[in-house]
């Protein structure tokens, strides 16, 4: 495989993990770093070991040795950036949410197919070995007809009063929170599993704590937390940090799923179970290694992730032989090794494109229209 060379803009929690996936694969040189200012950009590139540095982005994308550009600013940022990127005539590997609205996501996916670039958006979850399996168990018939989903994505990064982060600031992360930042990964990986679109939603969104105490300085994302009362100030918060959401499939399916960023003890669980007329699939992130199978006539199953055990799709995404443990570095390795081989090998390769990023900010939109409305939302795509 050729080698690649890559840039990144943004390091905060997602960026350095988006820096190590790419050098593991083993044919990418991240080259190129890009942050908000001087002082930050040359920390952060000494911290990462990155030689060139930017702190604009136009100036790094006229870098004509960047094939590929790694979206990793803020929500807000996020459509700005991955025009210029495509504009640019580099590939773009963006995070989601891909934009802050579904005009702005429908506009992305039309430049991107457009200007001929590979286009791509981090669904980490799809690129775990089991989940795979679970797919490949539907498409050859195992697991029937649909008949409902169900789930949830919890998390307690968000509990206390006190707990601050940027996702918070409406301006900066969108109307929605944690349905767009937690829940759309769910909806994604649900679809991307049982192969059907969410067709109708019935939401209801809830702020759990109405006022939170702000830190007088950034932190952040998942940063420890020890601060004196007076280092922060009150700040009233208008965005979701539980939601409840009913849906249809587009093949008259049911199913429902609930997010929340305060729920104790939860670190970071996307849980879904999967009803077909055959068996139902359960799968815990949680516990990555693991996929129960249940039946009604014969004993349930646990089908550990092992290349052996695993059906042929799934099985290129598992590296290590059974009890070697694999996670969330390893899916977001499998989505890149995706990516970058399409740019290196010039070939089709499956991974989620901005199309699976516009997908998800429909669904965003139509949760945020049935709350405010409190009705059924068709999903418009």
């Amino acid at each position: 495989m050729r080698k690649v060379k890559a840039a990144i803009i943004g390091t905060g929690f997602i960026g350095p993990a988006h820096v190590e996936a790419a050098r593991r694969l083993g044919f990418v040189d991240v080259v190129a770093l890009c942050e908000k200012d001087e002082e930050t950009a040359k920390a952060k590139a000494a911290q990462l070991n990155i030689d060139r540095v930017y702190w604009n982005v136009d100036d790094l994308l006229n870098d004509k040795e960047i094939e590929v550009v790694h979206n990793c600013t803020p929500n807000n940022l996020h459509f700005e950036v991955n025009r210029k990127i495509i504009e640019a005539g580099k590939h773009v590997i963006s995070e989601k949410p891909l934009a802050m609205n579904s005009e702005e996501s429908r506009q992305l996916v039309e430049m991107a197919k457009k200007a001929g670039v590979v286009h791509a958006i981090n669904f980490i979850y799809r690129y775990y070995p089991l989940v795979r399996h679970a797919r490949s168990m539907v498409q050859r018939g195992d697991v029937g007809e649909i008949y409902h989903a169900n789930g949830s994505y919890t998390q307690d990064w968000l509990y206390l009063p006190t707990d601050w982060n940027w996702r918070l600031v409406p301006e900066l992360s969108g109307e929605s929170r944690a349905v767009a930042d937690v829940g759309s990964h769910w909806c994604d990986c649900v679809q991307y599993v049982s192969g059907l679109k969410i067709k109708r939603v019935y939401a209801h969104l809830h702020t759990i704590h109405k006022t939170r105490m702000k830190p007088k300085k950034e932190l952040e994302t998942y940063a420890g937390k020890v601060l004196q009362p007076e280092d922060y100030e009150p700040v009233p918060i208008n965005t979701e940090d539980y939601a409840t959401v009913m849906f249809e499939f587009e093949n008259g399916a049911v199913g429902s799923f609930t997010v929340s960023q305060c729920f104790a003890g939860r670190k970071n669980r996307m849980f879904y179970e999967l009803s077909g007329s055959k068996c139902s699939l359960v799968w815990d992130q949680e516990r990555p290694d693991e996929l129960w199978v249940g039946y009604r006539e014969k004993p349930n199953e646990i089908v550990m992730r092992d290349p052996s055990l695993l059906t042929p799709e799934a099985r290129p995404f598992a590296h290590y032989p059974g009890g070697h443990p694999e996670g969330y570095p390893d899916g977001l390795k499998n989505f890149l090794w995706r990516v970058y081989s399409a740019v290196a090998a010039g070939e089709e390769w499956d991974f989620s494109t901005f199309e699976d990023g516009h997908v998800e900010m429909c669904i965003v939109d139509a949760v945020l229209k049935s709350h405010r409305t409190k009705q059924w939302v068709e999903v418009t795509y």
